[in-house]
């Protein structure tokens, strides 16, 4: 039996899609459940739109998703083979050359009043190769092109519909189509796992593969698009889409995994948290559906918060410091004094980028006022409960339960329950009405900063 062999096909036009990055996860777990091979190959033929450090991208959000590749090929190195190829086809009378430009196929289209499109002019004229002609398919007029999908239910396309289609352009490059098929055939991919746009072009890509002689027809699975809350087709302008952006926003990369595997599929049995070996062992292209998947945001958010409580507080640690790292005040960062409120913060964060500003004013000299918390606390009585707090916290125990009585004590004197009473005092110490337990934050930053702070705040108001 031959061992599956499998592929994603990116061009470095961008960003990995979350599309593309489910597309590479199916077959990557097809290859590494069946020991076939994982091939990523990347179609870099364009010019135009391809650029260099968008390959790097592209491997590198791979890589951080954990989808590990077997072979790697370029396009832009395989040219020879598609001219071959070209030449083959020539040869035995499946293409012939075309010098009919787009606006001469417009102008015959709208004489006819028929559907836009080529209409065949030149198959039958006999021309050879010149400047401006193109190389097209010569497409049976009879019969009909079986697609032989496990998710679409094998569908099938007259191939009177299917127009003489472009090889290889006026500059002697090959289409992406001609490129395609031979880099499967070529490279013997059993299976073809790829997004559902790709279906129309599929009978193309079979007729060229059957006059290739490429033998047995690979097994294609086209998956369902992607969708938002309002069953819209996933926007890169609308929607958040790319891969890279949910790293540097602090999902985990096997959460991500594990969501992306569930848009479309998922076990016989419900569950909803899989490891990547669960994945690996019940994965099957046979059970994916064919509706529009939905891409909940809010769902792949609580995921990976379920994820972030689920680690050690070693690994949370180890987890969270690239980004504190990356933060203006660095320079400044205490690994041990971001250990002691690192478990509190794991508590409350749902990714990892929110822990930046949850510590922050642990590491700055003063903290960083937000304005709407500010407007929101400092009023009233908050002037009398910094008055109070600030003669208690000279002498008390620093721990958080007595930081905590004494806070309590001074907004009873007021007639304030703690909640209302703590307001003003978290602002004055973090900046924020939002962020870690209040008394084992003053813990942590210790009297003198928390005294300074108390003060500066009475000040200002």
């Amino acid at each position: 039996m031959v061992a599956p062999r499998l592929r994603f096909a990116p061009s470095p036009t961008g960003f990995l899609h979350v599309g593309g990055a489910r597309s590479a996860l199916y077959n990557w777990l097809t290859a590494r459940r069946t020991g076939g091979a994982f091939v990523l190959r990347i179609e870099d033929t364009d010019d135009e739109r391809n650029r260099e450090e968008w390959v790097d991208d592209l491997a590198d959000a791979l890589r951080w998703l954990g989808l590990d590749w077997d072979e790697y090929y370029r396009q832009s190195s395989r040219g020879d083979l598609y001219a071959a190829a070209a030449r083959q086809l020539e040869e035995s009378g499946h293409t012939y050359w075309c010098e009919c430009t787009r606006e001469a196929i417009d102008a015959r289209a709208k004489e006819r009043g028929g559907p836009p499109g080529y209409d065949g002019f030149c198959r039958d004229r006999d021309l050879g190769p010149g400047d401006g002609r193109v190389v097209r398919f010569r497409t049976p007029r009879e019969g009909a092109t079986v697609v032989p999908d496990v998710v679409r239910g094998n569908p099938s396309f007259e191939n009177s519909t299917i127009e003489d289609f472009v090889l290889v352009r006026s500059n002697g490059k090959a289409m992406f189509i001609l490129a395609n098929a031979v880099d499967d055939g070529d490279m013997r991919m059993t299976h073809v796992v790829r997004g559902e746009e790709h279906l129309p072009n599929t009978p193309k890509y079979l007729l060229l593969w059957d006059a290739l002689g490429y033998g047995e027809h690979p097994v294609f699975a086209h998956l369902p698009l992607l969708v938002n809350e309002k069953r819209q087709k996933l926007s890169k302008r609308r929607d958040p889409v790319a891969v890279e952006q949910y790293r540097e926003e602090g999902y985990l990369p096997d959460v991500m995994v594990n969501f992306l595997a569930l848009i479309g599929w998922g076990p016989g049995d419900g569950r909803e948290k899989l490891t990547r070996e669960e994945l690996i062992a019940e994965f099957r292209l046979e059970d994916v559906g064919s509706s529009p998947g939905f891409f909940d945001v809010a769902k792949l958010r609580s995921f990976n918060g379920d994820a972030i409580r689920a680690l050690s507080a070693a690994d949370f640690v180890a987890a969270a410091l690239p980004f504190l790292e990356r933060a203006p005040w660095s320079d400044r960062l205490d690994r041990t004094t971001f250990e002691r409120i690192a478990p509190l913060v794991q508590e409350r964060v749902a990714v990892l980028s929110e822990v930046v500003p949850m510590v922050d004013f642990l590491f700055l000299d003063e903290p960083e006022i937000e304005q709407a918390s500010w407007d929101k606390t400092m009023k009233g009585d908050a002037a009398g409960v910094l008055d109070g707090v600030l003669a208690a916290y000279e002498s008390v125990t620093w721990e958080p339960d007595a930081l905590k009585d004494a806070l309590t004590a001074v907004g009873e004197a007021a007639g304030l329950k703690l909640a209302k009473a703590q307001a003003p005092v978290r602002v004055a110490v973090t900046g924020r009405t939002v962020g870690p337990p209040l008394f084992e934050s003053l813990e942590v930053l210790g009297r003198d900063r928390v005294l300074a702070r108390l003060r500066a705040a009475r000040s200002r108001l």
